[in-house]
């Protein structure tokens, strides 16, 4: 158990924490949620000792191991399997000390071939993998995970999300990916406005009550400010006049006493959207027989190839890392060229390429601004500034250079850069990996609001399920093409061999001898998880639409409102007839809409409640 008190902290001018108080409690998984910069980092390194509050104290049981995955590689062992064995607890069964290892290394990703090879030979995102398998493997009393999911597969995240669905212990986890958090957790801490709250349940749920609590200030807030003013105009009326000095004392008095509320800061968010480009064709592009690979003498990364983009395809290409996504779209994009086959683009196609390696190509000498002008074709220096302000650079923040931006805000210049010229297609390597959660939703909505076509490398199952109608799938030793959903895709085909590879031991104390006496558990439990996958998808994607629908039809209602503001001030009596039965009608909608999602995230929480006590009891037999 963890207890925060009265906490403080501060780094020169910007206060980042102003009295914050919290527990995390004996089984409690909790998500920390809040705007990059804002904290959250700083409070894992306060948690763990590295800083200082200013003030306040964080008090810790003396016994108390917390487990914290580091960015920082620093390995000893020659074999990646004698590193990970390094963080198990002293035990008398040095077999099952090894199983234990293996297991999880297994389930992050990692092949039998990759235990004998060393550390130092893995790549940077297996390194943290194999540092996170260190973590759990040492067992600790509580967890506190910072963007594990950045380096994951999606066949790991999926196996992470079982393990830490499982967790007996305490566990923070940041992460940008709210689908995947939602999953795991049984709180949600949001930072915000320099505090912290936490809740029982989701995001949505922490963020639900912060908009009714900052919805309750501001109209307290005015009503106030009404009454204030009423005071200060009764005192200057009445001020000489004798008959109410009494009264106007009394008034001055109570003004003086009376705290007055500030007005809340604004909190900007990402709004932007993708500049389409014209197009009257069907297909965007054809691909015939694709076929490629870095080793002439080994198999091909991608063998044969087909398909095709239509103006509106939304194309997922998924499956693990280092089987040949980002090389597809390369291909794609024509930053490298087929073996064989062909890729042929229409005449009036015009791509938009966000890699994962760009952000290298970012000069660091260079301001934001310089960057987003190298990018438009005129050099405009108001086009950018207009580009800078909705990436979240307002100001002079426009002209920070990019060798202090963090890797969200240079995330955040690529996007700008992809803003600058019209394109019908959009080729998005892992976009989401350095951004916050509020930023990731914002892309999503700009990618689901482009009038062209989408192919997407992510390993998030949240923007999986919201966007992708097509599928490419890297699985099993191959690449091939889905006509579906990703909801279709576990529904009719699934992730080889997940049941036997992906999924954790739900006890970690399990040994090589009683694993052939599992397989039937184990097979009802991948069975159990695969039922969930589907059951809580299909909820979710009515959430989803039923969300969608309330924040369209208040938008509409919106703009309703203030066009009939417009006719009431003009006397145009049809206009303010039509306009108050359509605005009368959509909020009868919105109402009935908050009832239908009320019932579905019941239904969810319900749902996902007894799929876990079903999944823990195969767990516990």
């Amino acid at each position: 158990m963890i207890q925060v008190n009265a906490l403080n902290k501060s780094y020169g001018k910007q206060t980042i924490f102003e009295n914050v108080t919290f527990t995390l409690n004996p089984r409690e998984r909790v998500g920390l949620v809040g705007r990059n910069g804002h904290g959250k980092t700083s409070l894992f390194r306060m948690l763990l000792g590295l800083e200082q509050p200013d003030s306040g104290n964080i008090s810790v049981p003396v016994s108390y191991r917390l487990g914290h995955l580091s960015q920082h590689i620093q390995f000893t062992e020659n074999t990646v399997l004698k590193e990970a064995c390094l963080s198990i607890p002293g035990s008398e069964d040095a077999k099952d000390d090894t199983y234990k290892a293996e297991t999880i290394l297994m389930g992050l990703g990692f092949t039998v071939h990759d235990l004998t090879l060393g550390p130092e030979e893995l790549s940077g995102g297996y390194q943290v993998r194999l540092n996170l398998a260190k973590v759990i493997v040492s067992d600790p009393n509580a967890l506190l995970l910072d963007e594990p999911t950045n380096y994951l597969d999606i066949l790991s995240l999926r196996w992470l999300a079982q393990f830490l669905t499982n967790w007996q212990k305490e566990l923070i986890i940041i992460t940008h990916d709210r689908s995947f958090m939602d999953s795991v957790t049984t709180h949600t801490m949001a930072i915000h406005r320099c505090t912290i709250k936490k809740v029982a349940g989701t995001t949505g749920k922490v963020y639900e009550q912060l908009l009714m609590e900052e919805e309750i200030y501001e109209k307290t807030r005015i009503n106030d400010e009404k009454k204030r003013k009423e005071v200060e105009q009764f005192i200057d009326r009445f001020r000489a006049k004798a008959t109410k000095a009494k009264a106007v004392q009394s008034r001055i008095k109570s003004l003086q006493k009376r705290d007055q509320l500030e007005e809340l800061s604004e909190i900007r968010n990402l709004e932007f959207t993708f500049n389409t480009a014209p197009f009257t064709g069907k297909q965007l592009m054809e691909v015939k027989d694709l076929s490629f690979g870095f080793d002439p003498e080994g198999p091909p990364l991608i063998d044969s190839l087909s398909f095709y983009v239509g103006k509106r395809d939304r194309i997922a290409i998924i499956g693990k890392n280092g089987r040949g996504k980002t090389t597809l779209l390369k291909l794609l994009a024509g930053e490298l060229t087929p073996q064989k086959g062909t890729v042929c683009h229409h005449k009036s196609s015009r791509l938009a390429y966000f890699g994962q390696t760009n952000i290298v190509r970012l000069n660091p000498h260079k301001t934001v601004e310089e960057e987003i002008m190298d990018a438009h074709p005129e050099r405009s220096r108001g086009v950018s500034r207009g580009i800078c302000g909705a990436m979240m650079f307002q100001g002079d923040n426009a002209l920070k250079k990019i060798n202090v931006l963090s890797g969200g805000e240079k995330s955040r210049v690529l996007l700008g850069k992809l803003l600058v010229s019209p394109a019908n297609m959009l080729l998005l390597d892992e976009p989401t990996n350095h951004l916050d959660m509020e930023s990731t939703e914002s892309l999503l909505a700009a990618v689901e609001e482009f009038g062209g076509a989408v192919l997407l490398v992510t390993h998030s199952e949240m923007i999986l399920h919201a966007l992708a109608t097509r599928l490419i799938v890297f699985d099993n030793g191959k690449v091939t093409f889905f006509e579906g959903t990703y909801g279709d895709f576990l529904d009719r085909i699934g992730w080889k061999n997940e049941s036997e590879k992906t999924q954790p031991a739900p006890e970690l104390e399990t040994s090589p001898t009683r694993l052939n006496d599992r397989k039937k558990l184990r097979r009802l439990r991948a069975e159990l998880i695969n039922e969930k996958s589907r059951t809580l998808g299909s909820l979710q994607e009515r959430i989803n639409i039923v969300e969608s629908e309330i924040i369209r039809l208040e938008e509409r209602t919106e703009k309703e409102n203030s066009a009939l503001l417009e006719a009431s001030m003009n006397g145009n009596g049809e206009s303010i007839k039509g306009l108050s039965k359509s605005i009368h009608r959509s909020q009868s909608n919105i109402k009935t809409l908050f009832s239908e999602l009320e019932t579905l995230h019941a239904e969810f929480e319900t749902k996902a409640r007894e799929f876990e006590e079903r999944i823990n009891e195969t767990a516990e037999q």
